[in-house]
């Protein structure tokens, strides 16, 4: 189908192109979930539609990394036989515990005390990227092209401005940015309209958001990085179905945050820790604090003789409905993490990310006319149909629950628990952060370091054998994909300032300060990256940038 308008996407002209119908970027459950909906409605109506689907990882679910303790809602509206068709182990909850720790002792909460945003009953534990690689599966059979080993660098737009698709990334390129003999050119995807699914953070949503002004009227968006670890434990500390959050040590109570463990599969325990990126204390490893969550009884308990076999981090969007931006924009849409669309009241995220794509498909499949999209009946039946789903209310109930617990740990959980409980929350206010998560990191001199234990090998381990469990891999002679803006600031101000937290919060170990005093440099180890995007975000000048490496380069999960 011819698009018109694309004169200015031929600067390169060794780029090839391929048009489709819609193009969507990313293939975690929003874009799986808009793709198959999109094949679901065109054979109800006997209509042709081209849909094509790219990842970046070198397959689909490479890249995927969630808790997970699932919603089903969403997939069981698109696609009612979903669980039959995933190979992986999905176990039903079958018990709540909420505790409160203190350093070698907790509390746990009564569930009467729990919100109800707080409770599992009728969700499964799972893998999400394994979960994703069967939604392709699926996808496929429908007819959607699905392309994973491909990044998307580069947004497309036409004369007056509309997306009009995206640019893959060159690969055979050198440090220097120049062709090697296994230089291979992107291709300009070319698409009626462009849904973009990235998760969290993602590059191109990150630069959609600021060019049409998306959050003008949002409020600042708030992040969290989570931290995972898989482990086998013996059978008879295995407790299938026990889903475990906790609060308290060894955070403390200003900084948000919280730990988890979920039991289920063969012996397998999911157990992370959750902190909010907008912390103050420059000192503070997430990495480090989630080893030493380990080390206490309430985890240490079923995890003493255990095994540690995957690890993996991302970045996680927390900002909720307060902070979600316009939606649409023209040629294009935001779905999933994208676009903001996680409970993090819940600590879910996946039946959103599910319902929002399946509702771009159908605003777009109602906005059809003549082969041609009705670009603004498009933006007002998106929204519309988002107000008037599950998912806006669900989405509503919660909206302030951020900016409560930016008020501590204590006070914050008993305003939330106050409007939960008692006004079921339709409190007639709603609260906006006023701070993006970079700006409330202070400096290093009003707090003392963090001297955090050396690892043990058993229950505790450093970065390097975390980031190996990763399968993480990128070609070393390649542009890094970890831009500065300005290469001074990381010597002259992180580090003079706020003590080079850059060191502390990427959980990879990707970022090291090297050299005598007064002779510092920054290394820059990009071949660790994760792609959890916390220097994106946590950066307190805002002077990395991250950007996709060449297609199928990072993490290779297995069962995250």
């Amino acid at each position: 189908m011819a698009i018109d308008n694309i004169e200015n996407i031929n600067e390169a002209p060794e780029r090839e192109s391929m048009e489709f119908d819609v193009l969507i970027v990313g293939g975690g459950p929003a874009g799986l979930s808009a793709a198959i909906r999109l094949k679901q409605l065109a054979a109800e109506k006997g209509a042709e539609l081209s849909v094509c689907l790219i990842d970046k990882g070198v397959e689909i679910g490479a890249h995927i990394l969630s808790g997970a303790v699932i919603d089903p809602h969403a997939l069981d509206e698109l696609l009612p036989d979903w669980q039959q068709k995933v190979t992986a182990p999905l176990t039903a909850v079958t018990q709540d515990r909420f505790l409160w720790l203190k350093e070698n002792k907790f509390n746990q909460l009564p569930l009467s005390l729990l919100p109800s945003s707080l409770k599992n009953n009728g969700n499964l534990i799972g893998s999400l990227g394994q979960i994703s690689a069967a939604l392709a599966v699926e996808a496929e059979a429908l007819g959607v092209d699905v392309f994973a080993g491909f990044a998307a660098t580069e947004v497309l737009f036409d004369d007056a401005g509309s997306v009009i698709g995206v640019t893959t990334g060159d690969m055979g390129l050198d440090k220097a940015g120049s062709p090697t003999a296994m230089y291979q050119a992107g291709m300009n995807l070319v698409a009626k309209m462009t849904f973009f699914a990235e998760g969290c953070r993602g590059q191109l949503g990150k630069q959609l958001i600021e060019r049409f002004d998306l959050a003008a009227n949002s409020g600042k968006q708030t992040y969290g990085l989570g931290i995972k670890e898989i482990w086998q434990i013996p059978k008879e500390q295995h407790q299938p179905g026990v889903v475990i959050h906790s609060v308290g040590w060894p955070l403390d109570n200003h900084t948000y945050g919280g730990g988890f463990a979920y039991h289920y599969g063969e012996d397998l325990v999911a157990v992370g820790l959750v902190v909010g990126l907008n912390y103050e204390n420059p000192y503070l490893s997430p990495f480090e604090e989630f080893q030493r969550l380990k080390t206490h009884p309430a985890f240490s308990g079923f995890l003493s003789g255990g095994k540690r076999i995957s690890y993996g981090a991302r970045s996680m969007v927390a900002g909720g409905l307060a902070a979600l931006p316009e939606l649409s924009f023209p040629g294009g849409a935001l779905i999933g993490d994208d676009a903001g669309f996680l409970n993090a009241a819940r600590i879910k995220g996946t039946h959103c990310a599910v319902k929002s794509g399946s509702l771009a498909a159908e605003a777009l499949f109602g906005s059809l006319h003549h082969e041609t999209v009705d670009y603004s009946r498009f933006k007002s039946l998106f929204r519309q149909l988002f107000e008037d789903s599950w998912l806006y209310q669900e989405l509503y109930q919660t909206r302030n629950f951020k900016p409560y617990m930016k008020k501590g740990l204590v006070i914050g959980s008993m305003l939330f628990g106050a409007e939960q409980l008692l006004l079921k929350g339709k409190s007639p206010w709603t609260l906006k952060l006023k701070q993006a998560d970079h700006e409330n990191i202070k400096e290093a001199s009003k707090f003392q370091p963090i001297i955090y234990p050396k690892p043990d090998g058993v229950l505790t381990f450093d970065k390097a054998s975390s980031v190996f469990l990763s399968n993480t891999n990128h070609e070393e002679d390649q542009p890094c994909h970890l831009k500065l803006a300005d290469i001074t600031v990381p010597i002259q101000i992180n580090l003079a300032k706020y003590a080079a937290p850059e060191t502390r919060y990427c959980p990879a170990g990707v970022y090291e300060v090297l050299g005598e005093i007064n002779q510092e440099k920054l290394q820059i180890n990009a071949q660790n990256c994760l792609h959890c995007k916390a220097c994106d975000i946590k950066d307190p000048l805002q002077n990395i940038t991250w950007t996709a490496p060449q297609g199928g380069e990072g993490p290779i999960y297995q069962g995250m």
